[in-house]
């Protein structure tokens, strides 16, 4: 079972920020030394902000792109690797305890000698499970038993409030079924799609090779040409943003007379979704051809199929050449990534993956002081009174829709630091010589954890990441900004900085959080996290026009020659970057009273928070890579969400005396302002 359907913004990074009166001692944030001089900010302010940065930056042999946020979550990760290491060599460990957990599930990954030793051993009953596949009620069912260990199947499952009934849990169903990144992988006539197609099929030969299977170029070729199938029916990546559209109450049982040919119930029932009487299915069409296919595509194939599913999941924890071919394909072909990481980084990802609130809660004591979380407090509560009072004062917008986006406003839940209430692994079996089983056990628990959930109240209190995520999430279906401990942490807030900068660094970024509560998809969620329309029509046409025209500036983006932004897929995050800079130089300005801004190493107040900005995002990435998160990333590339954003505040042009004719320039006509 894959869960949860938050939308999470990728490299999100803030911490906290003193808000006050400005010190004079205090520093400017900007390092100089990281712009490039040769280029003005008129002309491209990305490049001005961090040019030098970019010029000097090698990214590191072991990653697809590196920046401010990776910089970040580099150290958090070393900080967890210490707790992690120090539970492995503590001999006192309870059986059961988190400790023991956290302790042995590292140990059984970096146990390389007896990993070497098993070979594809480990997922040899799953195989010969998938080869006994002798008939479709027989898909049906191995695909929900390999989806309830995380090991495969045709469509992913989730447990979420339900959305025009937020108090009560159900099901979520959505497309899956294919290896590569996106439907246009399979699908374009682009030579470098056709190129990821050829190391594809030769890389599923390749893994079907090493476990032993007779047929293993046969059985690539027909994986290959399934999934193909498979992704000529799925929706786009900018289709299944649609919140409305993705929503469809299906009764279980009718799903079989609904999407014939799929034993829907056979399926559901290994991983406790029998339990639920309805689903949410997110794109019924895909579901519907998908059950026709089921009995007219030969069972071999779909033993091929369910193989090289198991296979792919388990590759990462058998023995070097798996995890070679493995790292090959994702990680050089698809990223660009000339090396793996380091065995201990990628034991330091299992554990957090499977166990995360485990180490989380010995994490908050050593790295998250009390006092952060006051702070971040009182810097949430100034932006949402910035947004409050922008709300209030929109020129677009008529008087009942205002009424309710601030009641929506009003009811926003923040989530700083680490969770109330700690999730419980208690029953969950780790074994220090047992890597495969480890995982198998870990996903089944999350799944049953989540299944667990139906027919009970919501908790309001649980939390989507753990604390040492560096990120952060706005959830809908809660009307929730969620901050995890690890963000709350410099390069992105100097304690010795002015509050400009870290206005325009992390102030900028809780704004754009609070906004997507009234992005293009969040707008349709009210107070309580409801699915419904509480727009007047006049305001809904007003905010789209808003919206397209902000679609037609990220179109026209290209990071890469014959590669442009889709505006559409990027649509949310570009509305949160937008009301997120806006708003959170409105909050700055509010803090600075009647008082100009204190000029620092030569730059006003006004200058230093746009530039805070620029900081956040600098980053580089691999072109493989790029081409990638062009497909399926819905944020801009960084250097777009610096520019495009800045382009359309009124601030930025008197910061930095922006005039006709200079390349940032935008006519006053083509500004687009929502929030």
């Amino acid at each position: 079972m894959v869960l949860r359907r938050v939308s999470i913004p990728f490299v999100l990074v803030f911490t906290v920020a003193v808000l006050g009166a400005q010190q004079p001692a205090l520093k400017s944030g900007v390092d100089r030394t990281n712009g490039n001089p040769a280029v003005r900010a008129q002309d491209n302010f990305y490049e001005h902000v961090n040019g030098g940065w970019i010029a000097k930056t090698e990214i590191p042999a072991d990653k697809p792109a590196y920046g401010s946020f990776i910089e970040l979550a580099d150290k958090a990760e070393s900080d967890v690797r210490a707790i992690i290491e120090g539970a492995a060599a503590d001999k006192s460990r309870a059986a059961g305890s988190p400790a023991q957990q956290v302790g042995d599930l590292y140990s059984s990954f970096m146990n390389e000698t007896k990993v070497e030793s098993l070979g594809v051993t480990p997922v040899k009953p799953l195989l010969d499970r998938i080869d006994a596949i002798k008939t479709p009620a027989d898909v049906a069912a191995v695909s929900g038993y390999l989806s309830s260990i995380n090991a495969g199947g045709p469509v992913d499952a989730g447990v979420d409030p339900d959305a025009k009934n937020p108090t009560t849990p159900i099901v979520y169903l959505e497309q899956g079924g294919t290896g590569l990144p996106d439907r246009d992988y399979y699908l374009k006539d682009d030579p470098k799609f056709a190129e990821v197609r050829t190391k594809y099929e030769a890389f599923l030969t390749q893994l079907f090779t090493l476990a032993g299977r007779p047929n293993a170029a046969r059985d690539a070729k027909a994986v290959l040409a399934l999934e193909t199938e498979l992704a000529k029916i799925q929706w786009t990546k900018t289709e299944t943003r649609d919140a409305v559209k993705t929503y469809n109450k299906f009764a279980l049982a009718d799903l079989p007379k609904e999407m014939p040919g799929f034993d829907w119930m056979a399926w559901a029932k290994p991983q406790g979704i029998d339990r639920s009487p309805n689903v949410i299915v997110s794109e019924p069409s895909f579901f519907k051809s998908f059950a026709a296919m089921v009995p007219s595509t030969p069972i071999e194939s779909w033993r091929a199929w369910l193989a090289a599913q198991s296979l792919r999941s388990a590759a990462p924890f058998l023995s070097k050449p798996f995890v070679d071919a493995n790292f090959d394909f994702f990680g050089r072909t698809l990223s660009g990534q000339p090396a793996q990481r380091e065995r201990w980084k990628r034991g330091v990802s299992l554990v957090n993956g499977n166990i995360g609130f485990a180490v989380g809660r010995l994490y908050t004591e050593k790295h998250f002081p009390a006092a952060s979380k006051t702070r971040m407090q009182k810097m949430v509560g100034n932006l949402l009174e910035a947004y409050r009072e922008s709300i209030t004062s929109l020129d677009w917008m008529t008087p009942a829709t205002r009424t309710q986006a601030l009641e929506k406003l009003s009811k926003f839940t923040t989530k700083i630091g680490y969770p109330d209430k700690w999730r419980d692994y208690s029953g969950l079996v780790i074994k220090p010589d047992d890597l495969v089983g480890n995982v198998q056990r870990a996903q089944k628990f999350e799944n049953d954890y989540q299944i667990g959930k139906l027919g009970k109240p919501i908790d309001r209190t649980e939390w989507l990441m753990t604390p040492q995520t560096v990120n952060a999430y706005y959830n809908p279906l809660l009307n929730e900004i969620v901050f995890p401990a690890a963000i709350m942490q410099p390069p992105f807030f100097d304690v010795e900085a002015d509050d400009a900068v870290n206005y325009g660094g992390i102030g900028a970024v809780i704004g754009h959080e609070i906004g997507h509560g009234f992005d293009d998809q969040g707008r349709h969620y009210d107070g309580t996290g409801a699915l419904r329309d509480w727009w007047t029509e006049a305001d809904a046409t007003e905010f789209d026009k808003r919206a397209k025209m902000l679609v037609v500036q990220y179109n026209a983006a290209s990071p890469l020659p014959g590669v442009n932004v889709n505006g559409e897929l990027t649509l949310g995050e570009n509305i949160g970057d937008l009301g997120g800079v806006s708003i959170a130089f409105k909050a700055y300005q509010i803090s600075l009273g009647d008082k100009p801004s204190p000029k620092i190493d030569g730059m006003t107040g006004e200058q230093r928070f746009f530039m805070g900005w620029a900081q956040v995002w600098r980053q580089k990435r691999r072109e493989a890579y790029a081409r990638q998160l062009a497909l399926t990333d819905p944020h801009s590339p960084p250097e777009f969400r610096v520019n495009i954003p800045v382009s359309n505040v009124s601030g930025f042009y008197d910061a930095f005396e922006i005039k006709p004719g200079d390349t940032m320039f935008r006519d006053p006509k083509d500004r687009v302002k929502i929030w």
